[in-house]
């Protein structure tokens, strides 16, 4: 059987998604290390939870895209 080698969009969409939950779930450890650890710099902590909620507007973006909205 010929498997096709390319993926399609939505392939592309869940893989895309999947880095972006690792790297989102990455920064969420590196945030609670920094807090935790005595005296955080404040700045880089702003600038991780400011990546932290970048990647989260482009997880929902492209779980809106895989999800069809469902009119009940």
């Amino acid at each position: 059987m010929n498997a096709p080698s390319e993926l399609n969009f939505e392939e592309m969409l869940r893989i895309r998604l999947e880095v972006l939950r690792r790297e989102h779930r990455d920064l969420d450890e590196a945030v609670h290390v920094l807090e935790t650890a005595g005296r955080p710099d404040p700045l880089t902590l702003r600038r991780l939870k400011k990546q932290k909620l970048a990647l989260k507007d482009q997880i929902v973006k492209i779980e809106d895209q895989l999800i069809p909205d469902i009119i009940a």
